[in-house]
This record gives C-alpha cells, sequence and structure tokens, in this order.
C-alpha cells in the first residue's frame, strides 16, 4: 500500500485511491505516517491534529477516526505507548531517497532523480490539514523542498540548460530578493546565456539591498563568482553544492523557563577554542532534555551555516534497541552526501570527521546510552558543537573529551504553571489558580507529566481542572491513561541501564516514604556492601539525586514508579530498615536524656553516636525519614515499634521545639498503643499529645488528651510526671497557681520515690512557679537547692534550668547584674545540649535584663534571635510577645 503526503494525504493500493475520509481523519494518518512507526498517544493526536481547539470529546472522536482508517484496510496498531503505523511506502520517504541518491550521483543522473523527486509534490504538502502542527510540518517541508530545487538548478545549469531556467530563476529572485544562492545561480545563467551586464547588474542591485538592510556583504562564494564574470578569461563553472543537512526536528512550541540551563549552553568555552564544543545534557526520564536541546538548537542554528545533524539514539526506549554508532554514522553520512559508506566502523567514522573538519555544523545526539555510544559520532572540526541528551551521567565523556555537563532539575512552580498557561491558555490558568498550584504540586514540576495534564486539559475544555487535580492526587500514575503509560514507559527505560543489585535498591527505596534517605540506611534497605556503588549507578542515570553529601532524594512520580517495580519479597529489607532507625533513635535520647525510665531496647543495628551533640545531629539530619520509618512500622502491624520511636523522638522534638512532627509522631503512637492494649504507652502518648497541643495553642484538644492521661496513669513516677505535664500545660495557659499546684504535688511523690534527678528538677519547677507569683523568697530558695543537687549530679539540662529561674528571680529582685550572669549560664549551658527550644525562651528573658542594664542593642539581638527561633519552632504566641519588644 503507497501512501501519500506531498499534495494532501491520500492511501493507495493498486493504483487506485482509497477512501480515507474527511480531513481530520486524514489529519490522523499523516501524524502516524510522519512518525515513521512511532507510537503516538491518543493526546498527542489529538493536540496535533485540533491544536488547542478540541472538540468536546476528542479522544473519542479520534478512537472513531482510527477504527475508520482500519476499516478501509490501513493497519494501525495500538500498543503501550499508543497508535503506531508501520508504512511500506511514503511518497515523503521515496522523496528523500531520490533527492539523496542525486546528491551523489553524476549530474546526469542526478537531474533524472532530482526530476522524479520533484515529480512526486502534487500541490502543497499536507494540503488541506489546518493545525499548528501541520502548518510547521508544512512550512519545514517546503523549505525542504525548496532547497532540493536549488539542487536541481545547479545540476541543469552544469548540463547546460542554464537558458530555460531563466524564467523561474528570475521569479524566484523577485520572490525572496536576499537569497544569494538564488542569486548566484541567476548571476551564473545570465553569464552563460551572454547576458553577463545583466548579471552584474543584479549582484550590484542585491550587494546594497543587503548593505541597506542587513548591513552585510554578499558572501564570500558570491562575491567570487562576480569577479569571475568581471574577468573575461577566468573560468566560470558551478561547483557541485556541499550537502546541507537540515535534520533538526521541530522544538517544542511551549518550551518556558529554564533561562539559567539555556545561558549555560550558550556560554563561550575559551578553553576548549581548539577543539569541537561537546554539551552532555542530563537528568531523569521526563524532564526536558530533548526539549530544551531542541529550543537551543533551533535559537542558534544560523551559526551552523553548514548545517545540523541529529539522531535519536533511544538508550532508554524500552521499545526498541539503541541505535549503533555504526547505524548512527551511516545516516549521517548519506545526509552529507555519501551514497556507499564504508561498512568498517573506524573507516566509517574517519570519513565522518574528515567531512566535517572544516565545516560549522551542529551535531545534536538525542538519549544517548552511555559514552561509548556517542564516541565515533563526535567531529574532530573545532568550528562544530556537539549537543548530548542522556539519562546517564557520561562522566568518561567528561573527563576524556572536556565536555561541559548541564543538569537538568525540575521546573520551579513559576515555571511550571508558565507552562501550564502556555499549553491550556493564560485564562484558564488565572481563573483557577489555586487549581493550578496543586496540579503543579502533584506532578512535581516534571515537564512530561505537565505536559499530559495540560494535554487533557485541552482536549476536554469543560472538564473542570479541580476534577482533574482531585483525579491525579487520589491516583497518581493511574490517573489519565495516557499519563500511566508514558511515564511507565520512560521510566522503565531508565531501568534497562541497571545492574540487577541497583534495579533492586531502586525498588526498594520506593516503598520507603521518606523524603530522602541517608548512604547508611539504604545500607541497611539493600543489606549490601557495595550500597554506595548502587546509589552511584542510581545517580547515574538520574534515578536518585544526592542533594546533599551522604543523603539522596528521588522525585515523587519516580518514586511511586519504584515502587510499582519494587522486589515482592522485601519484608527482611523493610525490617533491617526499620530497626536501624528504632535502634539509633533509642541510643540517641539515651544520650540527650539519660535518667528517663528505662524501656526494652528494639532489635535492630543502631548507627554508632559518641555523645549527646552526635544524637543532637544524626535526629537533625534523620528526623523527616524517622516519621517515614514509624508510618511504615504502623503500615506493617510493627505496633511497638512505632509507639517506640514516638518516645525515642520526643527529647529530640522537645530540644527543637518541632511541635507539629510530635503531634505526628505520637497520634500514630497513640494508634499503636491502642491496638496493643498498652496502658503505659496510652498515658505517654495522651500525655505529649496534651503537651503538644498546649504548645501550639490548640488547648480543647490538649485538655482532652491531659485528662485521658491522668485517668490512665498508674503508679508513683507516671502520676508525677503527670503532675510535671499539666504543671506545664497549666502554665502556659496562664493558670500560674494551677501549676504550683501541680508541681507541688509532683515534688512531693518524687522526694517519696528518693530520685535525686527528678526531685532537682521539680524543686526547680516549684521555685519557678513561686517567682511568677512574686513569692522570690520561697522561690529562690527552692531554686539555689535545685541548682546545688544538680551540679552534684552533674545534670546538666537541670543546671540550665535552675540557672534560668535563678536570672528572673535576680531581674524581678533590682539585682540585674547577677541577673545577667545566670542568663548568660543558662545560655551557655543549653547552646552546650544543642537545646534551641529553652535557647529562645532564656534569650527572651535575657533581652529584658539588658534593656534594664541599659544595654539596648544587646537585648534587641537577644529578642531578635529569639523571635526567629520562635518562628521557626511554630510558638506563634511567644513569637507575637518577641515581635512587640522590637517594636
Amino acid at each position: 500500500m503507497d501512501f501519500g503526503l506531498l499534495g494532501g494525504v491520500r492511501a493507495e493500493a493498486g493504483g487506485t485511491d482509497l477512501d480515507i475520509g474527511h480531513t481530520r481523519q486524514r489529519g490522523v494518518l499523516a501524524v502516524l505516517l510522519l512518525e515513521e512507526g512511532r507510537p503516538v498517544p491518543v493526546d498527542r493526536l489529538v493536540d496535533r491534529i485540533w491544536g488547542d481547539r478540541p472538540p468536546l470529546r476528542a479522544r473519542e472522536t479520534v478512537y472513531g477516526y482510527v477504527s475508520r482508517l482500519r476499516a478501509a484496510g490501513i493497519d494501525i496498531r495500538r500498543g503501550p505507548g499508543g497508535y503506531a503505523l508501520d508504512a511500506e511506502r511514503v511518497d515523503l520517504d521515496e522523496f528523500r531517497d531520490l533527492v539523496a541518491r542525486a546528491r551523489v550521483a553524476p549530474d546526469d543522473e542526478a537531474a533524472r532523480c532530482y526530476d522524479r523527486a520533484l515529480a512526486l509534490w502534487r500541490g502543497e504538502a499536507l494540503d488541506g490539514l489546518d493545525s499548528p502542527y501541520f502548518a510547521q510540518v508544512r512550512a519545514s517541508l517546503a523549505a525542504e523542498r525548496a532547497a532540493v530545487e536549488l539542487d536541481r538548478n545547479d545540476v541543469a545549469i552544469r548540463l547546460g540548460g542554464h537558458a530555460a531556467l531563466l524564467p523561474a530563476l528570475r521569479a524566484a529572485a523577485e520572490a525572496d530578493p536576499l537569497d544569494e544562492r538564488v542569486a548566484g545561480q541567476l548571476m551564473l545563467a545570465l553569464h552563460r546565456d551572454g547576458r553577463s551586464s545583466e548579471a552584474l547588474r543584479h549582484y550590484e542591485a542585491l550587494r546594497l539591498r543587503l548593505a541597506d538592510q542587513l548591513g552585510a556583504d554578499p558572501n564570500p562564494r558570491l562575491r567570487e563568482l562576480h569577479l569571475r564574470i568581471l574577468d573575461p578569461d577566468a573560468p566560470v563553472e558551478v561547483e557541485p553544492p556541499r550537502a546541507v543537512p537540515r535534520q533538526l526536528p521541530a522544538p517544542q512550541p511551549w518550551f518556558t523557563g529554564r533561562d539559567k540551563e539555556v545561558a549555560a549552553l550558550a556560554a563561550p568555552s575559551p578553553a576548549l577554542a581548539s577543539t569541537v564544543v561537546i554539551t552532555a545534557i542530563g537528568g531523569v526520564g521526563g524532564i526536558g532534555k530533548t526539549a530544551l536541546a531542541l529550543h537551543w538548537a533551533h535559537r542558534h542554528a544560523d551559526r551552523f551555516p553548514d548545517g545540523q545533524l541529529y539522531v535519536n539514539l533511544r538508550g532508554f526506549d524500552p521499545r526498541a534497541e539503541p541505535v549503533t554508532p555504526h547505524a548512527a554514522l551511516r545516516g549521517f553520512l548519506e545526509a552529507l552526501g555519501v551514497a556507499d559508506p564504508p561498512a568498517d566502523l573506524d573507516a566509517r567514522a574517519a570519513l565522518y570527521r574528515s567531512l566535517l573538519a572544516d565545516r560549522e555544523v551542529l551535531v545534536v545526539l538525542d538519549n544517548a546510552r552511555d559514552t561509548d555510544q556517542v564516541t565515533p559520532l563526535l567531529p574532530g572540526g573545532a568550528r562544530c558543537t556537539v549537543l548530548i541528551t542522556s539519562r546517564s551521567r557520561l562522566i568518561n565523556l567528561i573527563t576524556t573529551h572536556g565536555a561541559r555537563s548541564v543538569a537538568l532539575d525540575v521546573l520551579d512552580d513559576d515555571d511550571a504553571a508558565a507552562l501550564l498557561g502556555a499549553r491550556i491558555g493564560a485564562e484558564r490558568v488565572h481563573a483557577e489558580r489555586e487549581v493550578v498550584e496543586r496540579l503543579v504540586r502533584l506532578c512535581g514540576g516534571l515537564p512530561l507529566a505537565l505536559n499530559i495534564v495540560a494535554a487533557r486539559a485541552v482536549t476536554q475544555p469543560d472538564l473542570p481542572l479541580a476534577a482533574l487535580a482531585d483525579e491525579l492526587e487520589e491516583h497518581r500514575l493511574d490517573a489519565l491513561d495516557d499519563l500511566s503509560a508514558d511515564l511507565r514507559t520512560v521510566f522503565a527505560g531508565s531501568l534497562r541501564v541497571l545492574s540487577p543489585p541497583a534495579a533492586e535498591l531502586f525498588g526498594l527505596l520506593g516503598l520507603v516514604l521518606s523524603p530522602d534517605v541517608s548512604l547508611r540506611a539504604a545500607g541497611h534497605l539493600s543489606g549490601r556492601a557495595d550500597t554506595r556503588r548502587l546509589l552511584r549507578e542510581l545517580e547515574a542515570a538520574h534515578l536518585v539525586q544526592q542533594h546533599r553529601v551522604g543523603r539522596y532524594r528521588m522525585h515523587d512520580l519516580v518514586r511511586l514508579y519504584a515502587a510499582e517495580v519494587a522486589p515482592a519479597d522485601a519484608d527482611a529489607a523493610l525490617e533491617r530498615f526499620i530497626g536501624y532507625f528504632a535502634a539509633t533513635a533509642h541510643r540517641g535520647d539515651r544520650l540527650i536524656e539519660p535518667h528517663r525510665p528505662l524501656i526494652p531496647d528494639p532489635v535492630g543495628d543502631p548507627a554508632p553516636l559518641a555523645d549527646a551533640a552526635a544524637a543532637m545531629a544524626w535526629f537533625d539530619a534523620e528526623h523527616e525519614s524517622l516519621l517515614a520509618a514509624q508510618l511504615l512500622a504502623a503500615a506493617r502491624g510493627r505496633h511497638a515499634v512505632a509507639w517506640h520511636l514516638a518516645w525515642s523522638s520526643v527529647n529530640y522534638h522537645l530540644h527543637r521545639g518541632r511541635a507539629a512532627e510530635d503531634l505526628a509522631a505520637w497520634r500514630i503512637a497513640l494508634d499503636a498503643a491502642d491496638a496493643l492494649g498498652d496502658r503505659f504507652g496510652q498515658a505517654a502518648a495522651h500525655k505529649f499529645l496534651g503537651m503538644a497541643f498546649t504548645d501550639v495553642g490548640r488547648h480543647d484538644e490538649a485538655d482532652h488528651h491531659l485528662r485521658r492521661m491522668l485517668e490512665l496513669v498508674d503508679g508513683d513516677y507516671d502520676r508525677a510526671a503527670a503532675h510535671r505535664a499539666m504543671a506545664w500545660a497549666m502554665e502556659r495557659r496562664g493558670d500560674v497557681a494551677g501549676a504550683l499546684e501541680h508541681a507541688r504535688a509532683q515534688l512531693a511523690l518524687f522526694r517519696e520515690l528518693a530520685l535525686p534527678v527528678r526531685v532537682a528538677e521539680a524543686l526547680n519547677d516549684v521555685g519557678y512557679r513561686l517567682a511568677r507569683l512574686g513569692e522570690y523568697d520561697s522561690a529562690e530558695e527552692h531554686c539555689r537547692e535545685a541548682l546545688a543537687l544538680n551540679e552534684e549530679l552533674g545534670h546538666t539540662d537541670g543546671a540550665a534550668a535552675t540557672s534560668d529561674s535563678l536570672g528572673y528571680i535576680a531581674h524581678h529582685r533590682g539585682r540585674d547584674a547577677e541577673a545577667v550572669e545566670h542568663y548568660r549560664r543558662a545560655l551557655e549551658l543549653y547552646r552546650e545540649l544543642d537545646n534551641s527550644y529553652e535557647e529562645a525562651s532564656v534569650l527572651r528573658h535575657f533581652g529584658d535584663v539588658l534593656a534594664a542594664v541599659g544595654r539596648a542593642g544587646e537585648a534587641r539581638e537577644a529578642w531578635q534571635r529569639a523571635l526567629t527561633l520562635f518562628r521557626a519552632q511554630g510558638r506563634v504566641e511567644d513569637a507575637a510577645e518577641a515581635l512587640a519588644l522590637l517594636g
């Protein structure tokens, strides 16, 4: 079956045109033919046929067109990536084959090939098809045809057909007065026809026109022709033109953002001035590498007058094998006019480099798998530029050939919204701005996901964006038919280059909910000693990113796909992962607060932690991963571990003022304790939930949990701890007298239990509340007893708290110099403990004392630092007080 594109779109069988339907149906056939057997998703068909004005139920309409084309005998197949058509014969392919033969054949045979090629055109290409896509392709084909007509003119002139060409050349020169190649052909034809003076006049008119309109002189070849015509003894011949390939695919019309990367591609490279400039664009599948390369290439095409070569190397295409360097070189050489390239790869590469040695050519190597695939395709000439896109990092290319690396990350929110606006219209984006922000968040700034979501919105203009966002939020990869297929296909391609252990680790990383993982945590997940090497492999494939030294993260959509391809039996890996966090958090908590009641060690392999500072640093790095490990434990029914992770994290949360995270952890822990029927665990969960809700000002919820705590506590120690929590909560709510009552009950119980550390803490709690009520003598007596006991016991946290209380008392008794020293000591100890929560509270009071002694500048510094910490810790009321003090 023959297919035509060069004069409308038609299908022919046995010499008879087939009925392939009306314009839009022919458009479906045209798109599939132009894709040359590559699958085309339905949304892309819709976009190319109707542009930004698709009808309602456009997808269903496309399904109908395909069905009718199949009924007409056209073999259209449906695969994971969309519809595809393997056409045996297309007039456009025949046209290009004939042109390629003509460019390397002797003149008489070349003329016949050119004539046969041009005869295939029966009017305008894609005639009758109307959309931005078809208009762009039609313009590209028209330019291709025009270049062939000029090549045919050169051959005709060499064969003596100059006189017959003159009318057409005059018309062409009049249509485009600045076309220097047409001008040269017309001058030569006139000169050969005995009209040299007319040829010289045409040159002079062109020279003046170029100078006036462009500020430029005619090109060197035209100037040389002019001189030869002036010299009656000089031979004037037509040199066979060098083939000028124009292989770049059309750029993405809605390309958005990437200003920094575009600038990086255009930046000069003085160090590479003596050799070819090579730039490797890397990033995860769907990040927009090809779009960036083609955007830059088209913007700078005028820098490469000898042409642009392009090949899709299919390095990560799950539907096809990668293109070999041997095959890619054959295509390049044929485009450069070589009819029969050498069979040997090295000879083929040498010929390719020779042809480009003195040319200014852009070479785009798209979707490269590795350095070995692209090395034979690198030109040697210093005037060439190479752009390479790949999901691999191509480290050897950078080290061996001096390539520059441009790594793409996701689009920021503004550029992502701009991309949606370019696709679906700025008015729609503006009307549903909050929904667009949701879509941007759900797509994670990944251009492929944004484009597919936009295509869905364009093809269903009556569908509210909110409905699309709801569907995407609920189902993510499964939300849209083609979104699921396209993203999965893209991500699957990256897995092809991974070793089996790296692919297994990739899947396991998708099962953990942490926003990132450390090298050590990943090692427990993989259970392998070579985890660093496996992560480097994933990093080289742009499936993970080492965003900080030793910490790795995935894009959200990549993680969802990773979870889908995770090993079927991941139990042992996940148990090691959870156990690592439980055991290390337990050890860290014992270092931060060694006086807590002992509970059994969890099963796991902890990280080595030398002291409390190391423990705080580990918690700082892993606090998000800890919550993820707790969620994972709860989902797997490991209730005891889920509760234990909250217990082990609470002192870190208190030291850092992370009330929101403490709430999240203890909510999970309460569910776990309820599932276990553990009364102690339930009481602890209610206590810490009550304190956390108090800290964020949600007092009704705090009251509920604190009442439940009081109902559940059993034993004098737990009752004393409950009194302490109540005292803290009541003071935070302004009931200092009630707080004092609970503090005294706490002190009495701890004295009966003869626990010196807890007695020291309780003495300070009582003393501070007495001071708040103006009973300074008794307050100071309690606090000094507490300080002596804390220092005797080496209880640094207790000594810091008591120094803070004594500073408050001294200030309110008019002993401000003494208060300054107490507060300075409290700050020193809290900073030693890395307790930024209490540091903020001390700074707030310290500023009051500094202001009282006339040190206004230092007072403002203390309040400002306190305000910064309060805001970071979500302490809204405290922040408001500090802000008021700062005026």
